[in-house]
């Protein structure tokens, strides 16, 4: 059986040589593998490295860019019965990560699997309980519930061709999947056993863009979540405080508590801008989140000020 591993990459030179080691060493039972790169424009030698190792790569022109598209598409160039995703900016943590992941969909027990995420000491205190929070260290095969995570997953391809990912959302096109499958009779599973270290290097413009396109796919597939002002603000509050005492009992000291709180308030800014928006995106838009830049006034400290400016047509929405 032949598992295509689909990477999607724009500008992953810092871990991807790292990600291409490790897909290198690991250890299947029969099962065999291939790489499969589709890149949006890269211009850090992501694409010579990916080659380098031996990968197959496509390319996806930036103004047709999507996350489902691309993997559409990378999934469509890929000759795998499984499609392996993982991102650019992670790396599995052992050699048995491949086989585990892909156990589930050989042994007949699910169409769709994804493994555990962790942090490492570079890593946001703040982040890297949000991976404990979504990635336990137990596996449920299969699992309740639609919830899933391409950053670390496998799927049928037969299941794929079936059930292509949704082109339009801003995010969250596995979650979407998922449910759709899962409404279908076909089953997920949550692999502990085939964990992946997950590597941001965002500003917190780029924290607060990413939760705000994942909460704009969030209305599409969940409509019913609604988020408040208040909510933010006790969200904030609770996940803070959670986070410093957290930190002090484990005598965590990569992160500082200022850190801790700026992660937490872009975070729930974000959801909260994209909890509110209703326009569909023009192609500037989707720029905007697909492909965020950093620039200096990005990298200030005007973290504070958005909340107090009203969101689109929120004047219209529900506060309760």
């Amino acid at each position: 059986m032949l598992a295509s591993i689909v990477i999607r990459t724009l500008n992953e030179a810092r871990y991807l040589g790292d990600l291409m080691v490790m897909l290198g060493n690991q250890r299947t039972d029969g099962l065999q593998a291939e790489v499969v790169v589709i890149d949006s424009g890269s211009t850090d030698g992501t694409v010579e490295i990916a080659r380098k190792h031996g990968a197959r790569v496509t390319e996806i022109r930036k103004s047709e860019f999507s996350f489902g598209r691309s993997l559409n598409r990378g999934s469509d160039f890929a000759d795998g019965e499984i499609l392996v995703y993982i991102s650019g900016h992670c790396v599995p943590v052992d050699e048995t990560w491949l086989q585990r992941l892909c156990q589930p969909l050989i042994d007949g027990k699910a169409a769709y699997s994804y493994g555990r995420q962790i942090g490492d000491d570079d890593s946001n205190y703040a982040e890297r309980r949000i991976f404990a929070k979504y990635f336990p260290d137990q596996s449920a095969i299969p699992q309740a519930g639609f919830f899933t995570n391409n950053a670390n997953s496998a799927l049928l391809r037969r299941v794929w061709q079936e059930h292509l990912f949704d082109e339009q959302l801003t995010g969250l096109e596995d979650m979407e999947l998922g449910k759709r499958l899962v409404a279908r009779g076909h089953k997920i599973a949550y692999v502990a056993e085939a964990p992946v270290f997950h590597h941001h290097s965002e500003s917190w413009a780029q924290v607060r863009r990413r939760f705000e396109r994942e909460a704009i796919a969030l209305r599409s597939i969940m409509p019913e979540v609604q988020l408040s002002r208040l909510d933010v603000l006790r969200c904030v509050v609770s996940s803070v405080l959670g986070d410093w005492k957290a930190a002090a009992s484990k005598g965590v000291r990569s992160t500082s508590r200022r850190d801790m709180l700026r992660y937490r308030w872009n975070q729930y800014l974000g959801s909260f801008k994209g909890n509110h928006e209703h326009r569909l995106l023009s192609q500037t838009a989707k720029e905007h989140f697909f492909y965020p830049q950093m620039n200096e006034k990005e990298a200030k400290d005007d973290w504070l000020g958005p909340l107090r400016r009203t969101p689109p047509h929120e004047s219209q929405q529900s506060e309760s």
